[in-house]
């Protein structure tokens, strides 16, 4: 069943064999086998891809379920032996992901060796949509998603700035007025993105219409963003973790919008009615200690 369930999610004989270290005749081998027991063909070849029959797609959504309720037993004897092991999957859009939550996971990797962590980046639209086709047990995306078969939950915090390179006009001046937003050439995210999400609602409450915008780029992640701002192809408004360093060596500038904020949570997803795994919920339990101790910090 882990081979099949590999070769639907990469549409490939050769890239599940990759992925699970076996041949492609041993992939090929173990479908043939679990097609012969089940006496339904479960694995057509188009080409060079491989796609899932009708009685595959059903088939795959419970073999799915039997190798995850195998390793939540596994990781639930784990956990009653006083030991923590076994394997999370999780997604995080571009900010959480890349900024956030690699010190989180590795705090919780101090205290618990033995798991094995995968972290999917991208952005918020697709991470909402693989944790609702339960291909993560769990997300961070930048933006509510509004979907019922989701859970939402407030988990950390972020805060978008405008940034501008040091030879703009605006590099030197502590705030500018919203409107003047419109005269400038920008660089935003693609659609889809959490960032871009929130920054269009909230310049919308303030009287700007994000449509007005000069756009110059779309770029598909928060790393691009930066680095087109400091190769001077535009201005942005971006989280304040991705350009941290950046302003702090002088490399770019902080510029406050007057009367503006952009502070934001950032949501932890998971599909409703859906038990996460041992693993899953003591990580999320971290990091919520973590918030917890952040919060109580004096500044």
């Amino acid at each position: 069943m882990e081979v099949f369930c590999k070769v639907v999610d990469l549409s490939s004989f050769t890239k599940a064999g990759k992925a699970l270290s076996l041949s492609q005749p041993t992939v090929s081998e173990h479908i043939r086998a679990l097609e012969d027991e089940l006496g339904e063909k479960l694995i057509d070849r188009l080409g060079r891809e491989a796609v899932p029959t009708p009685v595959g797609r059903v088939f795959y959504g419970y073999a799915r379920s039997i190798i995850q309720s195998r390793d939540d037993a596994v990781q639930a004897i784990e956990q009653f032996r006083g030991r923590l092991a076994g394997r999370l999957v999780l997604g995080a859009s571009s900010i959480p992901g890349t900024y956030l939550l690699p010190r989180l996971i590795g705090g919780f990797k101090s205290s618990h060796p033995a798991i094995r962590i995968t972290l999917t980046i991208s952005d918020t639209a697709q991470i909402a949509e693989k944790v609702l086709e339960r291909d993560l047990e769990a997300g961070v995306i930048g933006s509510k998603w509004n979907d019922r078969r989701l859970a939402s939950e407030e988990l950390l915090s972020d805060e978008l700035v405008l940034a501008v390179f040091p030879e703009h006009p605006w590099a030197n001046r502590a705030s500018v007025r919203p409107d003047q937003l419109l005269g400038e050439q920008f660089i935003i995210r693609e659609r889809g993105s959490g960032t871009r999400m929130v920054m269009e609602k909230i310049l919308e409450a303030h009287g700007v219409d994000p449509s007005r915008l000069t756009v110059v780029a779309e770029m598909g992640s928060t790393e691009a963003v930066r680095q087109g701002i400091k190769s001077r192809i535009g201005i942005s408004i971006i989280s304040c973790h991705a350009v941290a360093d950046d302003v702090l060596h002088g490399a770019l500038a902080q510029v406050r919008i007057r009367g503006v904020s952009f502070k934001r949570p950032l949501y932890l997803v998971q599909r409703k009615n859906l038990q996460i795994s041992p693993v899953c919920q003591a990580f999320l339990e971290h990091v919520r200690k973590d918030r917890a101790r952040n919060d109580a910090s004096p500044l």
